[in-house]
């Protein structure tokens, strides 16, 4: 069931935790009203806290806002307990807790934005790289919509014009003939057609996973790297700074298949040679998509990567020596901990490579599919002169299809689905 959309929400908009500055986001009808109950002199006062707060306030009245309703923020010290207690005097004083997505659901039941472009708001959230961004941030601005809701208008007018040749079918009145009809129809699965391809490549991600071993010289990366691609291309030596250049073999875990590379150590260069090989493999390491941390099992004081990029803790040459708390135990040379180690891979890949286009994407694909096979039935209606009253049925179950995509038509089920996604403040 749907949250009541004339309750006033609030919630904190901003990151959890401590910070220079937290947001607490209100909408609703008694939004005016929480105001003058906490604001005064560009400060919020609270019964319990002695001194006032230093607040900086942003309102915006409805409807010309993202909900449609008169909304607030107030931009506060990022104090965990101050903003609990600001949240629940807010509460206390009419507002109730926003539930996950509630703001961007009241945008989209105020007609500011359709479904789509209210999925591309949770993308851009959780967009990982500069290629998700730039297509959640294309969802966003419309990309997926704006050339449907053209094809809706013109499929609702042709409806109609099928639609009045039926009322006057005995007074040989053609509204629409044969050429246009299949003109109109086929510019509109080309739409769709078009549509699917750009859908595919939001959604899919076709490029190979590249995992990085990485670490001090002599960490025991190339022998690991041996060991898993079940080869011995990358050199092997008891001698510090043996690889020089860095090593890229596929590797078939399941159904996952990764390029696993292998760098050289991390180390002070004190050649130019060295130089090189460094620039290389911490080249590498920047574009992989996980990094395999690898450490030997005897090292006192292990480090911890400096890096952004996702990592697993290894612990290797573990026949030597136990494994280091906190790192997954591998023996290159007994074959140990290696299966540990593949499956290990196999989840953080899978989890790391779910698009956050991929749920509406699904969504979009069925309505888009759905919609352009009413559309190709409808050109064969048209082409072999069957009767225009299947015609018309075939054209209002592509626009049922349409309006299911964009939000036109929508169930309260669908809705929580989608928003339920959401974290709450947005």
């Amino acid at each position: 069931m749907l949250p009541h959309p004339d309750d006033t929400i609030v919630a904190l908009s901003s990151a959890t935790g401590s910070g220079v500055r937290a947001i607490i986001r209100c909408s609703g009808s008694n939004t005016r009203s929480l105001i003058n109950h906490v604001f005064r002199s560009n400060a919020i006062h609270l019964p319990n806290v002695r001194s006032p707060i230093p607040t900086d306030l942003y309102f915006f009245a409805g409807p010309h806002t993202y909900t449609g309703q008169d909304l607030a923020e107030f931009h506060t010290i990022g104090s965990p307990p101050l903003v609990e207690a600001i949240l629940a005097e807010l509460c206390n004083t009419g507002a109730r807790p926003a539930q996950p997505g509630e703001f961007t659901l009241r945008a989209f039941l105020a007609g500011k934005c359709d479904l789509p472009r209210a999925e591309a708001v949770l993308a851009v959230i959780e967009s990982r790289n500069e290629k998700e961004l730039h297509y959640a941030l294309s969802q966003l601005a419309g990309g997926v919509t704006q050339p449907l809701h053209v094809l809706r208008d013109d499929l609702l007018n042709l409806l109609a014009d099928v639609e009045a040749g039926l009322d006057f079918v005995d007074e040989d009145i053609e509204f629409v003939d044969q050429p246009e009809l299949l003109l109109r129809l086929a510019k509109g699965m080309a739409q769709l057609t078009l549509l699917q391809k750009q859908l595919s490549e939001r959604t899919i991600n076709t490029s190979a996973f590249r995992v990085a071993l990485v670490g001090a010289p002599n960490a025991g990366k190339s022998t690991l790297f041996n060991a898993l691609v079940n080869d011995s291309a990358s050199i092997v030596s008891e001698i510090p700074g043996t690889t020089r250049d860095y090593l890229v073999r596929p590797l078939k875990i399941g159904e996952l298949t990764i390029d696993l590379i292998d760098t050289a150590g991390w180390d002070e260069a004190t050649s130019t040679i060295e130089v090189q090989s460094q620039r290389l493999g911490r080249d590498q390491a920047e574009h992989a998509d996980l990094l395999l941390w690898c450490v030997p099992a005897d090292e006192v004081v292990p480090e911890v990567p400096s890096s952004a990029t996702p990592f697993l803790s290894i612990a290797t040459k573990c026949d030597r020596a136990s494994a280091l708390a906190g790192f997954l135990a591998t023996s290159a040379e007994t074959g140990d901990g290696l299966d540990v180690l593949r499956i290990a891979i196999v989840e953080k890949c899978e989890a790391m490579r779910a698009n956050p286009l991929a749920l509406s994407g699904s969504r979009c694909r069925h309505h888009v599919d759905s919609a352009l096979e009413h559309l190709r039935k409808s050109h064969k209606i048209v082409l072999f002169h069957d009767p225009q009253e299947l015609l018309a049925l075939e054209l209002r179950l592509a626009l049922d299809q349409l309006g299911e995509l964009v939000g036109a038509v929508f169930t309260d089920d669908l809705l929580d689905r989608i928003f339920s996604r959401f974290c709450i403040g947005k």
